[in-house]
């Protein structure tokens, strides 16, 4: 039987579609939900229509290839913007579907079970207006902390201004307060740890199978995102293996993973292909 799940995200919506407790395939939209929500604390009425529009067509593409009415649950755009309602609405408008606004335990909790499948270990899962940092250890969430710090809302922020993106990040690690990964296997989940593994990689065309276990580790990290800060957004989309709708975040995003690596003793990461939309059908007792 086929399942199938809808992750709206800050900067983009993901169908997966699932069937006896495998990942079938994913399909990703762009929308960038969070686009300006720094500034404001508000989601841009163009943004919650275009998200909500792209959320109605992977619907509709789900329920025609036999995968029945997705399950939509929404992460940190949705919940940190005071009118975060008005794209619920309109999503329940348009498709009858009613979108489950995870807390930031609730999105670490479905990166972890997606990623880990209960093993020891910890997960960063870094993403356009969030980024939860969580390590589990025989079956117990050690640490868990979400901190409104991502690609989109630091580009909001930053731009492509080294000194001001680290200014800006700094700030937000001081939130995860006395954090050590050291001797952790720590996972990156999310588009920009996926995205990073493929430019890293230098891959013609994205392949799930080769991005997942790829190591990244903490000097490789620096290093790129030194490379992708001395380059133009369109020179950066030149690049091989670069994903060209993120290619105005990414250096940022690559400067704050390797920061986190950095700060917190982490060597390497991990990247993981199997994320928060696993661990929701995991969480909600869907992947049979």
């Amino acid at each position: 039987m086929k399942i199938s799940v809808i992750d709206v995200g800050s900067n983009s919506v993901r169908l997966m579609v699932m069937a006896d407790g495998k990942t079938l395939y994913k399909q990703l939209d762009t929308t960038r939900l969070s686009e300006g929500l720094a500034a404001s604390g508000r989601l841009k009425p163009e943004a919650i229509e275009r998200t909500a529009r792209a959320v109605q067509l992977f619907a509709a593409a789900a329920e025609l290839n036999g995968a029945g009415t997705p399950y939509v649950f929404a992460t940190a755009a949705v919940r940190s913007s005071s009118n975060g309602a008005d794209f619920t609405a309109r999503v329940k408008q348009l498709t009858g579907i009613e979108v489950d606004v995870l807390s930031g335990e609730e999105e670490a909790a479905c990166g972890i079970a997606g990623a880990l499948r209960g093993a020891d270990g910890g997960i960063i899962d870094l993403g356009g207006a969030s980024t939860e940092i969580i390590l589990q250890r025989g079956g117990k969430v050690e640490y868990s902390n979400s901190v409104n710090i991502g690609t989109v809302r630091l580009f909001d922020m930053a731009g492509q201004n080294r000194a001001a993106l680290q200014a800006a990040i700094e700030d937000a690690l001081a939130q995860y307060g006395d954090l050590s990964l050291k001797g952790w296997d720590m996972y990156g989940i999310g588009g920009t740890a996926t995205s990073l593994a493929a430019l890293s990689l230098g891959l013609e065309k994205y392949d799930p199978a080769i991005v997942n276990g790829t190591r990244l580790t903490a000097e490789k990290l620096g290093s790129l995102a030194e490379k992708l800060l001395s380059l133009t957004v369109e020179e950066r989309k030149a690049l091989r293996g670069m994903d060209v709708r993120r290619a105005d975040v990414i250096a940022g995003g690559c400067l704050l993973l390797y920061n986190i690596l950095s700060r917190f003793g982490a060597d390497f990461i991990t990247v993981s292909e199997s994320d928060n939309l696993e661990g929701y059908a995991i969480i909600k007792g869907l992947a049979k």
